[in-house]
């Protein structure tokens, strides 16, 4: 802390933010439109301000001073000063401590009150008029860090997309109620990284966590007065910091940590990132950075009347993805996290807002331009949500080369057959293939397809075969907030039941979305919680509950640790078998000398499909042989990838069907490796059956068969002794 007036020289233009060389720190902040930029140094508390400076400095319309006797834990802000003119786009406010854009660090907590507005909240036309009144008591700090680190020989797994498991996670409901991390841990980031965290996730099998948003975020006004948070963080304020609220230390070393554990255990980290729009809001939302700094550069204004914002977003304002300064922002924000902080990839939420350079969506925009040629942020993992709340919004299979997507159409379809929907198994053979109709096409391969059934917004998969209705109340809007077309079916009763009828229905349904994931081509990604029923008793919109209600409840059933260790047999199964992990999509051709497809589309009488059967309406059974040896595909070291030939056999129908297997390979013998039939979901007797028998496939059910090559002793040490004939290992 300086207590004199301190030196002040001129500093740099470049980088952007505050920069600590050392020796001092250098602030840089851009402005197009400002005519005066004040830095304001806070005492360790951040409630006084110690020092006011100048920011005379200017170039490019960049506003900079470098502090010789600035030191990291320094905290700061911005007063900006130009005209209060929101008819023609520009709300600058003096009297609003805004936070630096490029903040590193956000401390303190957010006291609302209509002092963090830049307008008289209550008067007559709102907005129109400026509010005099000083923000900075109740207004977040910006911290000047020391990015020092010992990564050591921390380097990117860059693991194949093809070899890619994601789980869907939120880093404080992950462990807020887990029973063997401290519990003083409990809900941060060196929690994700204790012992117990790890050793599930590697049990289970995952290769990558996507940790839903932890760049700094407010708590909307409205929840806050309610009691309620925003619990998901997509409210982002600070694109650099990372939210202070999972940090147990205070330090941003302390995400670094977490990244590090996770590498050192073969696991990706990739982050929900919210770059489409800011917490502050539409045109009455508060003044806390961009708005202040500079309204007209930073956010897509209304070409009728530039007081409004245009919003893609649903919440209020959009980035404004033309301004080649936003784009700087955005690109560092990518680099910093990739470089700085070692993180593999990112999602982004609502991209196709991102992709707008005029109204439309620009699947060549210059977005997409710089990250492509962008030789670090090329390199790492791209997932989009691709679709917006404007027109024309819904872009899923348009992404360029080098992008992955939420694949939507995926989840619709595959919801809707397992609830029993007709006329979907052309769609069904689609999306279990990697969806070539929405990928092929553009150049893209079968893990351009992020395949889900469920993610953080909607019902948990519990819930999937429990409600047929939204159950939102506690959210405080009168459940008219969520989806309500949510394509569940609670099989014949809503929420608990003590019927154990529909209660095993519930459970062979789990089965059967889990089995249909995990063994579809493209890259699965599992919401956490669902391999062990988590529930949310009919919330499918818990944006605002941080609570018992979102966090995951880790005292589980038998019933849900039996589902534990079938997820985890079929994530080794996806391993174990190449056929499941295609780079290239299946061709339909024949095998030189054996007159077997690579594959092939079965009907219940074990014929090959044919285009009228395609478009049956009443069916509901498909069946799938793969030529394991027709794969084609070469390894990371140039040698030939086969395997073994394998059946697929799916029943949504609500009655037994006796399904003839194929009579090619001739004399084959087919051994079961998954009937959702079974309370486990592997028959543990050993069936076996031969080319042209019947399989009895029962209601309502999943099967995998694979052609047998050798009888494997139930005594071998590589065998799980809960899925004899698995091949797959021991963990627990």
């Amino acid at each position: 802390m300086m207590n004199r007036k301190p030196a002040v020289w001129p500093g740099k233009p470049y980088p952007l933010g505050s920069t600590w060389n050392g020796e001092g720190v250098n602030f840089a902040l851009f402005s197009e439109n400002a005519e005066k930029v004040e830095l304001c140094l806070f005492d360790p508390n951040g409630r006084r301000v110690t020092h006011t400076i100048d920011m005379r400095w200017q170039t490019d319309q960049v506003w900079h001073c470098y502090l010789p006797e600035a030191r990291p834990g320094t905290l700061y802000g911005f007063r900006v000063h130009g005209p209060y003119d929101p008819a023609n786009g520009h709300r600058f406010n003096a009297k609003k401590l805004l936070l630096d854009p490029y903040a590193k660090d956000v401390v303190g907590r957010l006291r609302w009150n209509d002092v963090l507005f830049g307008y008289r909240v209550g008067s007559v036309q709102e907005d129109l008029f400026a509010d005099k009144r000083d923000s900075a008591v109740g207004m977040l700090k910006s911290r000047v860090i020391d990015s020092s680190f010992t990564w050591g020989d921390d380097r990117p797994l860059r693991t194949p997309w093809h070899d890619t498991i994601i789980y869907e996670m939120h880093v404080k409901g992950f462990t807020s109620r887990h029973p063997e991390v401290p519990p003083e841990l409990r809900g941060t980031y060196v929690a994700l990284a204790t012992e117990p965290v790890i050793e599930y996730l590697k049990r289970l099998g995952i290769t990558a966590v996507e940790l839903m948003p932890v760049h700094a975020f407010i708590d909307d006004r409205f929840l806050v007065e309610k009691n309620l948070r925003n619990y998901w963080g997509y409210n982002s304020i600070g694109f650099f910091a990372p939210d202070a609220r999972y940090s147990h230390s205070g330090s941003v070393n302390e995400f670094k940590s977490m990244v590090k554990r996770f590498h050192s255990e073969g696991i990706e980290v990739i982050l929900d990132v919210v770059y489409n729009h800011t917490a502050e809001g539409n045109h009455l939302g508060p003044t806390l950075c961009f708005r202040g700094i500079d309204n007209a550069a930073y956010y897509r204004l209304s070409e009728q009347n530039q007081r409004y914002y245009t919003d893609y977003t649903g919440c209020g304002n959009t980035l404004n993805m033309r301004h080649p300064r936003v784009l700087q922002l955005i690109m560092d924000s990518l680099r910093y996290w990739v470089l700085e902080m070692h993180v593999d990839g990112f999602r982004f939420d609502l991209a196709s807002a991102l992709a707008r350079e005029l109204h439309a969506v620009d699947r060549l925009g210059a977005f997409f331009d710089i990250i492509h040629q962008d030789p670090v942020l090329s390199q790492v993992k791209l997932i989009a949500e691709p679709w917006d709340l404007g027109e024309g919004g819904y872009q899923v299979g348009n992404f360029p080369v080098g992008w992955t997507e939420w694949n939507g159409k995926y989840r619709d379809v595959m919801r809707a057959y397992w609830k029993g929907d007709g006329g979907l198994i052309g769609d069904m053979a689609y999306r279990l293939t990697g969806s070539s109709d929405l990928y092929e096409h553009g150049g893209r391969r079968p893990y351009a397809s992020i395949n889900f059934i469920t993610c953080h917004d909607g019902f948990t998969l519990h819930d999937l075969v429990s409600y047929n209705q939204k159950h939102n109340l506690s959210n405080g809007e009168e459940n008219r907030d969520g989806e309500s077309h949510n394509i569940s079916w609670n099989c014949g009763e809503e929420g608990p039941t003590k019927n154990q009828h529909i209660n095993r229905l519930r459970a062979r349904q789990k089965r059967n979305f889990l089995a249909t994931l995990l063994l579809s081509q493209g890259v699965p990604m599992l919401l956490a919680g669902d391999e062990i029923g988590r529930s949310q008793k009919g919330n499918n919109n818990t944006y605002c509950q941080d609570n018992d209600l979102s966090w995951i409840n880790w005292d589980i059933s038998k019933e849900d640790k039996t589902l534990f260790q079938f997820v985890r047999y079929l994530i080794r199964l996806r391993k174990s078998h190449p056929a499941f992990r295609r780079r290239y999509f299946f061709q339909g051709r024949d095998i030189v000398g054996t007159g077997v497809k690579d594959i092939t589309w079965l009907t219940p009488l074990g014929g090959e499909m044919t285009d009228q059967e395609w478009s049956q309406s009443f069916a509901r059974c498909l069946g799938l042989f793969l030529a394991g040896s027709a794969i084609e595909e070469h390894d990371e070291r140039g040698n030939l990838v086969k395997d073994d030939n394998l059946i697929l056999l799916l029943s949504a129908h609500h009655e037994a069907i006796p399904f003839t297997l194929p009579e090619k390979p001739a004399s084959a013998r087919w051994e079961v490796l998954v009937d959702t039939s079974a309370d486990n979901g592997r028959d543990l007797e050993g069936r076996f059956y031969h080319s042209r028998a019947e399989f009895p496939l029962q209601k309502r059910s999943f099967v995998l068969l694979r052609q047998q090559k050798r009888q494997i002793s139930p005594e071998s040490k590589t065998e799980d002794p809960a899925y004899p004939g698995s091949g797959v290992s021991p963990v627990d």
